[in-house]
């Protein structure tokens, strides 16, 4: 409000102060009403009655005057009130601010900056204003142009968000989760998944972009908002949808494109809805996953194979656009052809070989080698690997083949006959050790079995290592040759003459003979005798005490005195005893054995008339565990394949348990 000097004396302004148009707030103009009343002039006082009415009256009237002016000055300020999005007139520009008038009894003030991106801003010019406060701290109005401009558009999106009326606006810049898009000055969040139907996978492209998007969610307080541009999409392709379901048929070919990689298939786009082809229905031959035949993105012909109108699932199919490649399957590849292929599979049985996409051959692993004992087909082939074989069986019913690597040449078997006769002396390389005995290598994949038994005459033995080690060279004899199972029998031993004629004279029963240990079992010892045989000596037939533990008393390399008590040539076992021979002998002999031994004393007398225990043993007995693992080999990697495959060889042989 803008008073003049008379009205300022009356609220107390100084002179020196007072301006043309000095301005003053609310309450002070109401002041000014109250004190323009209070100086109004009174009535004389009158005494009779008459006087006073009229004085009332007038009074009265004073009164409603005052009221009604104190209106008029309020209402000459105008309804103004905090939050109003009002137009004002541009009344001056400053160096950093604005000056704006409402109508209200000052003017407002709005920020240069504010103003920045309007081209031209001229005194006089009209805009819209909002209202932040009505009096700051100051005392003055606080206006935004900034802040108008905001409230006209949020009223836009939320009559939008009311409505579901489109609304454009440009992709700024990527955020986490999505992208911002600016909606005529507001940012609005829109969310990665809702920017298509497809998968984006490049948020980038989008930034610069011009989008319609519907307002989907909005939050006043906080004022956020978020859109979407995915539903636009999804209503624009509904009746598309409908039309591609109400004609699908059976065995139609269609076009699409790949929207979805998985791992039992992918998905196809067909505009606007979506269908399965499952990875077996890719193609004919074997995949790993679908990405070894597709890309996303990539447009793919593809055909109905079924479809359910009330779920809408679309079961499509690619590789049945092509022949089945069983379809003359007899006359692409006849029996004892050579065919060339890729192995895609291994298995502990054979190898199958892709001939063609859909079309796959097993090589049996018998039919791997014909010299080489096989126990898996990674010794010969490897995934990937091109292979040659000859086609040996068809079913085409069952779709089965079967191919053969060996019967690219010829059985080298016949040759192998004639070459090693029963009878004939090699020499070989040891390349496997078994409990059973030892595959010795006579050439390049053939190889024969020395059975632990025909390793040697005179020793007793669990197992080849105690004697032989891989990589050994042996001078081996053939002792049978099958040519069904292929099979070679070797021996070491018949190399030599069996020594048990004469050693049956050597070791007559009764004879002495001095030996050194060389085992010790839980039964008894195994001597060393001369001529190298070994020979048992029962624990009961050391002592006539019983002796718990043998190793606390014996160890290996002591020498024995023993009289032979048992021979059998025909099981090639020596037994001897301590006792019968100390029978033979004084006192001091016994003695000192018991004392060489820390044995408890015997007498001389007891030892000749007690009669000698009983020998029961086994000839298993006799053998001692035996630790192959103990032995250090050192095998290349040719040796160690070896190794493997003599397993498998072993597979024939294993049917003889190691005999005695």
């Amino acid at each position: 409000m803008k008073i003049n000097a008379v009205q300022a004396v009356f609220i107390g302004v100084p002179m020196s102060e007072i301006q043309p148009t000095t301005e003053i707030s609310p309450g002070a103009a109401a002041q000014v009403a109250s004190i323009i009343y209070q100086e109004l002039p009174k009535p004389p006082k009158k005494v009779n009655s008459y006087s006073r009415i009229a004085a009332i009256r007038e009074r009265e009237a004073d009164e409603r005057d005052a009221i009604e002016m104190l209106k008029m000055l309020e209402n000459s300020f105008g309804s103004v009130k905090q939050g109003d999005v009002i137009q004002g007139k541009v009344t001056a520009i400053e160096t950093d601010y604005v000056s704006i008038d409402i109508g209200f009894k000052s003017d407002g003030r709005i920020p240069l900056d504010e103003f920045r991106k309007t081209a031209e801003l001229n005194i006089g010019d009209t805009v819209e204003v909002y209202v932040e406060k009505v009096e700051d701290k100051d005392g003055r109005l606080m206006l935004s142009y900034t802040r108008a401009n905001f409230m006209r558009v949020w009223q836009k999106i939320l009559k939008s968000a009311e409505t579901g009326e489109i609304m454009r606006g440009i992709i700024i810049r990527r955020i986490k989760g999505g992208l911002v898009i600016d909606l005529f000055g507001i940012e609005a969040f829109l969310p990665g998944s809702q920017v298509d139907v497809r998968p984006v996978r490049d948020f980038d492209a989008y930034i610069g972009k011009e989008l319609e998007v519907r307002v989907v969610k909005v939050n006043g307080p906080m004022e956020n908002v978020v859109v979407s541009h995915k539903i636009l999409v999804e209503e624009e392709m509904a009746e598309q949808r409908k039309a591609i379901i109400a004609s699908l048929e059976k065995g139609q070919v269609l076009e699409g494109t790949v929207k979805a990689i998985t791992g039992f298939g992918i998905f196809v786009d067909l505009g606007g809805v979506d269908g399965l082809v499952h990875i077996t229905d890719l193609s004919w031959g074997r995949i790993s996953s679908p990405t070894d035949i597709i890309k996303l993105d990539e447009t793919v012909n593809v055909v109905v194979l079924d479809f359910d109108q009330d779920k809408k699932r679309i079961s499509l199919g690619m590789k049945q656009l092509t022949p089945h490649p069983w379809e003359n399957i007899e006359e692409k590849y006849p029996l004892r052809m050579k065919v060339e292929g890729k192995v895609v599979s291994l298995t502990e049985y054979g190898a199958f070989v892709e001939l063609e996409k859909g079309v796959e051959g097993l090589v049996h692993i018998s039919e791997m080698s014909w010299t080489q004992h096989i126990k898996h087909p990674s010794q010969l082939v490897a995934l990937g690997q091109s292979v040659e074989a000859i086609v040996v069986e068809l079913n085409k019913d069952d779709k089965k083949l079967a191919l053969s690597m060996k019967q690219l040449e010829p059985d080298p078997w016949f040759k192998i006959v004639e070459k090693y006769p029963v009878g004939s002396v090699h020499k070989g390389v040891v390349k496997t050790l078994t409990n059973f005995g030892a595959f010795v290598e006579i050439e390049k994949g053939v190889d024969g079995l020395v059975h632990i038994s025909d390793l040697s005459w005179t020793k007793k033995i669990r197992h080849p290592g105690e004697l032989i080690k891989r990589g050994d060279e042996l001078d081996v004899i053939v002792l049978d040759l099958t040519m069904d199972q292929r099979r070679i029998s070797l021996g070491h031993k018949q190399l030599l003459d069996n020594p048990w004629d004469a050693l049956e004279d050597m070791f007559s029963i009764g004879m002495e003979s001095e030996g050194k240990i060389v085992r010790i079992i839980e039964k008894g010892l195994i001597c060393e005798l001369p001529s190298g045989v070994d020979g048992f000596v029962p624990g009961s037939h050391l002592s006539q005490s019983p002796i718990k533990v043998l190793s606390d008393k014996f160890h290996v390399g002591d020498s024995l005195n023993m009289k032979v008590i048992e021979f059998d040539k025909e099981n090639k076992r020596i037994v001897l005893s301590v006792l019968a021979y100390l029978k033979t002998k004084d006192q001091s002999v016994v003695d000192e054995y018991c004392e060489k031994f820390q044995l408890p004393a015997m007498i001389l007398s007891d030892v000749v008339v007690t009669p000698p225990p009983p020998v029961e043993i086994l000839e298993s007995d006799m053998l001692y565990e035996f630790n192959p693992e103990a032995i250090p080999v050192v095998m290349d990697a040719e040796e160690s394949a070896d190794e493997n495959s003599a397993s498998s060889s072993a597979t024939p042989e294993t049917s003889e348990q190691p005999q005695a």
